[in-house]
């Protein structure tokens, strides 16, 4: 049989059929990144010698890490045993340091990095997102979970086994865990990286002010039924991390230096076991290869390098600019009309789209500024197809902070475990049985198909 050749010129009626019929993500947005660089005031040196602070945190932030700190290029010591990648921007890298997931993942290298001997993950890919892997139910020694003990904890996903700074840390001593019998039996969730920029300003709204917001949206019709998770002590709001588990910069940073990298660091003093090993033995001491804290104040240093790496973390990104919304360009009417159906249809209930900072005493932009977030920084059942089953502070298994929307476009993969790079999927995967947004997708799903492609025209913008 012949077959016949069809004249693009004919085609041109069915594409614009198919663009009734379905609304596209454009992807990322090009052009510079609209995010990244000290706030105004720091740029200033407003106080004097603030942009020294923040330009050490940015050091230490871009930095390799390597167990001794003698390997080339790696001038930072304290790696592992256990560790998921090699440095901070190696996770918070798109658009620029500070970010998320890189389009080039970093973890692929990582796995045989200076000699290493570790097998990449199934769920870790070339042009997949960063992730890490927590298993929500402990597991046995054959890798199966034991019903009714919950894990939940960060499972790294390499050793320092077969580096050439190993030392006596080697495979005989320490493995990978068992990833494909946590993936069969159903026992695996995930993680990405959350962009830093505009850390400080979200460290700086006043819980009087989060606590005002809710309280507004009592009653509302939606089912939008806000909480927050709280510091165990204090009592107070924690905000950072995919379930607003961390109440501080410090402390977030404190807490990935540990189990991103394997730093044991002032905020998390030892080094870190696997969970398992954590009800047991504790660490193998062959992999005990430094004196603890690994990072820590530097006695002997002059001014700036007094300071550890995780305060220059948490003053990095408490110092680092938020993200700035890009309105011009062909999408500009869609855009404008995107912003109104973004809140017509109960999009802002939970992405607030502002909030005014309390008073600061570090610097100007922190103060009483405004804190474009698109978040209530709340935590909300998010239903079954997103629950991951784990619980953290008071944030249950299918509960999630709001993701802070600014910056959205320009990344390049959603929801908390990355499953998705398409706006489109991100946004109707909000909606499963039990979750507070059900009646917001159902708005979403009843707009038309130009007012949907408008609201994806806006979310790309920002």
């Amino acid at each position: 049989m012949k077959l016949r050749t069809v004249p693009l010129v004919s085609l041109a009626p069915l594409l614009v059929v198919a663009q009734l019929f379905a609304q596209v993500d454009p992807g990322p947005r090009g052009g510079p990144p609209n995010a990244g660089g000290p706030l105004n005031s720091v740029a200033a040196n407003t106080p004097p010698t603030i942009l020294n602070f923040f330009n050490a945190g940015q050091g230490a932030f871009v930095d390799v890490t390597s167990v001794k700190g003698q390997t080339p290029g790696a001038p930072d010591d304290g790696l592992g045993p256990r560790f998921n990648s090699r440095s901070c921007v190696a996770c918070h890298a798109q658009p620029t340091v500070g970010g998320s997931s890189p389009a080039v993942n970093p973890q692929v290298a990582d796995a045989t990095a200076d000699g290493a001997t570790n097998t990449v993950p199934y769920f870790i890919t070339i042009n997949g997102p960063v992730r890490e892997a927590r298993f929500p139910l402990l597991v046995d020694a054959a890798g199966n979970p034991v019903p009714g003990v919950p894990d939940g904890h960060v499972h790294a996903l390499y050793t320092i086994a077969g580096r050439v700074d190993q030392g006596t840390c080697t495979s005989a001593v320490i493995s990978q865990p068992n990833f494909n019998a946590a993936r069969d039996t159903n026992n695996i969730t995930f993680r990405i990286p959350t962009p830093v920029f505009g850390g400080g300003l979200i460290e700086n709204i006043d819980d009087s002010t989060l606590l005002a917001y809710r309280a507004s949206l009592t009653g509302n019709t939606l089912g939008i039924t806000p909480n927050f998770n709280r510091n165990g002590n204090d009592g107070t709001i924690s905000r950072f991390g995919w379930k607003a588990q961390n109440k501080s910069l410090e402390l977030f940073a404190g807490e990935a230096y540990n189990v991103e990298m394997g730093v044991s660091n002032e905020l998390s003093p030892q080094e870190r076991p696997a969970p398992s090993e954590a009800r047991t033995t504790g660490l193998p001491s062959q992999c005990r290869l430094n004196a603890t804290p690994e990072d820590h104040t530097n006695f002997n240093e002059p001014a700036v390098d007094t300071i550890s790496d995780v305060t220059k973390f948490a003053m990095f990104m408490r110092l680092l600019k938020p993200p700035v919304q890009q309105v011009s360009g062909p999408n500009t009417v869609g855009i404008v009309l995107g912003e109104g159906i973004f809140t017509e249809i109960g999009c802002a209930k939970c992405h607030n789209v502002a909030y005014t900072t309390g008073t600061s005493s570090i610097t100007a932009d922190l103060n009483n500024a405004q804190a474009k977030l698109f978040s209530d920084l709340a935590v909300h059942h998010m239903g079954s197809g997103l629950a991951d089953n784990i619980q953290q502070g008071t944030a249950q298994g299918t509960q999630f902070r709001t993701a802070p929307l600014w910056g959205l476009g320009q990344r390049l993969f959603f929801l908390h475990d990355g499953r998705t790079s398409n706006l489109v999927d991100a946004i109707t995967a909000h909606s499963s049985s039990g979750s507070e947004a059900n009646a917001v997708i159902a708005n979403y799903n009843a707009l038309t198909v130009a007012n949907k492609q408008n609201l994806i025209y806006y979310l790309r913008s920002l």
